[in-house]
């Protein structure tokens, strides 16, 4: 790897299920450090773009390479290798109703590398920590926590392991508008802090706005346009301005039933 491999590099990526076409062809570059986020609508291709990258789908044909190395159908302890790279902070956080709160942040730490419990609670309490969230919390279970708590201990379970690139899956979903700022500004500071790379996917804008170095957007399965964060009002794209804007007219045609 030089230092001009991108960290994630997609190429020509295709993904079906059934007759349908979610991702025809789709190229996008992640630089090392860099926060890339991938707008659209509902439908369009994003989770299963970060489904494909992760490895819980096989995409149809196409390249994705994470430091320069192809993981389209690699296996076996290669696999493992490229998934310790791997945070993700899921949409909804996604814990485990059957386990208290700092066993969800130190599960990859307990169960993938088989840390001593004692050495995973220390550092899952400190990862909540950096979230706002006291050692309290830990102790409670997820049931116990409101939505925006809840979003916090999905981000510290997603930075437990000091990965190189964390993946944000509609992080402000559900989220009131200051809560929402709230997630992005802390998404901010923990892939500052851990000189992280990161890739996420929304349709909020203002989030888009705050946590992205460069903004990509996807339409019909392939990136329509790409650019700086500060670009993005001025991109030339209708379809871009279409939908930052929020509006019906335009090119992007929401399918509507009676």
């Amino acid at each position: 790897m030089t230092s001009s491999t991108p960290k994630i590099e997609v190429r020509d990526l295709h993904k079906a299920f059934g007759p349908k076409e979610v991702l025809t062809g789709l190229n996008l570059d992640v630089g090392v450090g860099e926060s890339v986020v991938v707008i659209g609508g509902s439908g369009t291709g994003k989770s299963v773009l970060i489904k494909c990258i992760i490895g819980l789908l096989k995409p149809d044909s196409g390249s994705i390479r994470i430091d320069g190395v192809e993981t389209i159908g690699m296996r076996g302890k290669d696999r493992e290798e490229v998934l310790k790279k791997f945070g993700m902070l899921f949409q909804g956080a996604a814990l485990f109703d059957s386990i208290n709160v700092w066993q969800n942040v130190a599960f990859a730490l307990i169960q993938s590398q088989g840390m001593d419990h004692n050495k995973a609670k220390g550092i899952a309490l400190e990862k909540m920590a950096q979230v706002g969230l006291g050692p309290e919390v830990g102790e409670l279970s997820p049931a116990e926590l409101s939505g925006g708590m809840q979003k916090r201990v999905g981000l510290a379970r997603a930075i437990a392991t000091q990965p190189q690139i964390i993946f944000f899956d509609e992080p402000t979903t559900g989220l009131d508008p200051i809560m929402g700022d709230v997630i992005n500004d802390l998404i901010v500071e923990s892939v500052r802090d851990l000189g992280a790379t990161a890739l996420s996917i929304t349709h909020d804008m203002a989030s888009a706005r705050k946590i992205a170095d460069r903004i990509a957007m996807i339409y019909e399965g392939k990136i329509i346009w790409a650019g700086p964060v500060r670009e993005i009002d001025s991109s030339g794209s209708d379809h871009v301005d279409q939908f930052i804007n929020g509006r019906a007219e335009g090119p992007i045609k929401m399918a509507v039933r009676g």
